[in-house]
């Protein structure tokens, strides 16, 4: 079997989902990752501070809320 990255880690900071020290929406595993962009998900409120800062210096900030990368979505094919 071919080893595949963690598509769950911050983006800032590598930190696995799962892993101690990642914050949960309402502090619940279940609930998902309590920050995100629409680049992926994000650990903690530092994190996300210093995501938005780069994004601001870049001049690449999103327009609109980024969808929540964990609520199912059925494809709409056409």
């Amino acid at each position: 079997m071919l080893a595949r990255p963690d598509a769950y880690r911050c983006i800032e900071c590598g930190l696995p989902y799962r892993a101690a020290g990642f914050c949960y929406h309402q502090g619940r595993l279940e609930d998902g990752a309590a920050y995100w962009s629409d680049r992926g998900i994000l650990c903690s409120p530092q994190c996300s501070l210093a995501h938005h800062r780069k994004r601001a210096a870049e001049g690449t900030l999103p327009q609109e809320p980024a969808p929540d990368p964990f609520e199912f979505r059925p494809l709409i094919r056409r």
